[in-house]
């Protein structure tokens, strides 16, 4: 499968039969300007502007509950989480998405706040790919991401919902993130998209994309 990533915590997923699901959908408000995207599926992690912006994908069915779902044989299950660490309390609820695509499971973890429960952790099951927040304020921040990289255990991460030069809310960038990253491989891309198999996946694998390019 490919992961493509257009800006926050917006991806583009496309598998071998070119099934195409994107996710948290951000409006042109957040600095991110996504055009208009053909896809079969767009989930969303929670109602806000940027993470909801469905006219991005004209057409496409979309996902914003928990439970299973399943787009042209691509299964997508919804976990539902917290964003923030009150339960809800400050900025409501989240869900994490796990799509199972060409033999992976990837989870998009949304603007989750807090560290899910062991009860959550292991109905999620196995992970091969997480993306995560990092960018702390609205979310978990990096150490919380780290945390969770350790709770799910997946082979590669990749960070997403941190400060670029196009985003106007106030993130930390992904400096911290990578420098607290002790023992994984660092892999800086200069391009939006990473094209990820089962063989590929290694291990302890860390993938910075660009959305620039």
């Amino acid at each position: 499968m490919t992961i493509k990533w257009l800006g926050h915590s917006c991806f583009l997923f496309t598998d071998a039969n070119g099934i195409r699901i994107l996710t948290d959908p951000c409006d042109p408000a957040t600095g991110y300007d996504i055009g208009t995207v053909k896809a079969d599926a767009v989930t969303s992690s929670h109602a806000h502007h940027d993470h909801n912006y469905f006219a991005a994908a004209k057409n496409a069915r979309v996902i914003n509950e928990p439970g299973e779902h399943t787009v042209k044989g691509v299964k997508i299950i919804g976990f539902p989480t917290w964003h923030d660490d009150e339960r809800g309390a400050l900025r409501g609820q989240n869900i994490m998405y796990l799509f199972e695509m060409d033999g992976l499971r990837v989870m998009h973890a949304g603007d989750i706040g807090h560290l899910p429960d062991a009860a959550t952790v292991k109905a999620i099951g196995r992970v091969d790919v997480l993306l995560a927040p990092v960018g702390g304020v609205y979310t978990i921040n990096y150490q919380g991401a780290r945390d969770l990289a350790n709770m799910l255990g997946p082979k590669v991460v990749i960070p997403m919902h941190y400060r670029t030069d196009a985003v106007q809310a106030e993130l930390d960038d992904v400096t911290p993130f990578l420098d607290h990253a002790s023992g994984c491989a660092i892999h800086r891309m200069r391009q939006s998209e990473a094209s990820i198999t089962p063989e590929s996946l290694g291990s302890d694998r860390i993938i910075v994309l660009d959305y620039r390019a």
